[in-house]
């Protein structure tokens, strides 16, 4: 899945920043109360009593102040890792693996394209960042002599309203950023995911078969069918041609069909061979040009032919039977 380190950053500092902007005033108060208890500890015997009491103090100012600045990250973290790529459940990647601390791995992921990438990556990064703190700190210089006539929660209040304006900024400009990369990182991804011509070969040929054997089987499949056909040519009763381009076979059997039956039929070459085939075996060649193409087009091999054709067929079978009268005598 394609997924962006920038983005998980970006969005945790903008959480983060907004969650310490909304609750800002908590948390110092916090803080402020906080550093007030420690100071009441001063000049007290530091007995196990005393440390036991600032422990307990400690832990609670930190689980009301840090936990949920951690929360917030943790949830931020989370919900950008989801967002991009699902829930993943993968504990081999916590797994131990050699070639993570062997040296030469680490050069060549250091030097390779995507590390090219994520170096020019952070030096715009960290260079635009640190620009653009430095032009907001720039356009606020005359603030700074002002601050030391200032009271301290008046001078702290423009730091940190400074620095909110500053961290903002920069969270813009890295979620931008974190944008752009996610783009990339997706695109890189389905780059990776295109198959070669090669494979698409490979993976036709392991579903479908070896095209070349496929061919070679259905060449070999009309060469058993082209011979099938001829020899049923010495079987028919006439041969009717176009005179040499298209040649049908028929065979009509009273007893038997109901209508005359296409035995073979070809063009060309075909025709050529079907017309040898009648002259070797004294069938009769009975040239009609029409009748010879719309058989051909319209009958297929072993099939009766239509009823549309009966006269016209009918009139070249009487015309055989006339010059072979003991043929038609054989089929009866």
């Amino acid at each position: 899945m394609a997924s962006s380190k920038e983005l998980n950053s970006a969005l945790v500092l903008l959480c983060t920043f907004l969650f310490l902007k909304v609750l800002g005033l908590y948390i110092s108060g916090r803080s402020l109360a906080f550093m007030q208890q420690i100071m009441e500890f001063t000049g007290h015997d530091w007995d196990s009593t005393t440390v036991y009491q600032l422990l307990n103090l400690s832990g609670v100012a930190f689980a009301e102040i840090c936990f949920p600045i951690m929360g917030v990250a943790l949830l931020a973290g989370c919900v950008s890792s989801l967002a991009q790529t699902g829930f993943l459940f993968t504990p081999e990647a916590i797994m131990p693996k050699l070639e993570r601390i062997n040296p030469l791995e680490g050069l060549k992921r250091i030097f390779s394209r995507r590390g090219l990438v994520e170096l020019l990556k952070a030096i715009f990064k960290v260079g635009l960042s640190g620009y653009i703190a430095y032009a907001a700190i720039r356009s606020n210089l005359y603030i700074f002599p002002r601050l030391m006539d200032m009271a301290v929660p008046n001078a702290v209040a423009v730091v940190a309203n400074l620095g909110s304006t500053i961290v903002l900024r920069v969270g813009l400009f890295l979620l931008v950023l974190a944008v752009a990369d996610y783009i990339f990182q997706y695109t890189e991804h389905m780059k990776s995911l295109r198959m070669t011509k090669q494979e698409v070969k490979e993976e036709m040929r392991e579903h479908e078969g070896d095209p070349q054997i496929k061919g070679r089987m259905r060449q070999r499949r009309r060469q058993f069918a082209m011979q099938r056909m001829m020899q049923q040519v010495p079987k028919a009763d006439v041969v009717i041609t176009n005179p040499t381009h298209f040649a049908v076979a028929l065979k009509y059997e009273l007893k038997k069909d109901k209508a005359p039956v296409l035995l073979a039929k070809g063009v060309d070459e075909i025709a050529l061979r079907i017309r040898q085939i009648a002259e070797e075996n004294d069938i009769i060649i009975y040239e009609d040009p029409p009748l010879a193409q719309t058989l051909y087009k319209t009958v297929e091999i072993g099939h009766a032919i239509p009823e549309s054709l009966y006269e016209a067929v009918a009139n070249v079978l009487a015309f055989v039977y006339r010059l072979r009268p003991w043929q038609m005598r054989s089929e009866m």
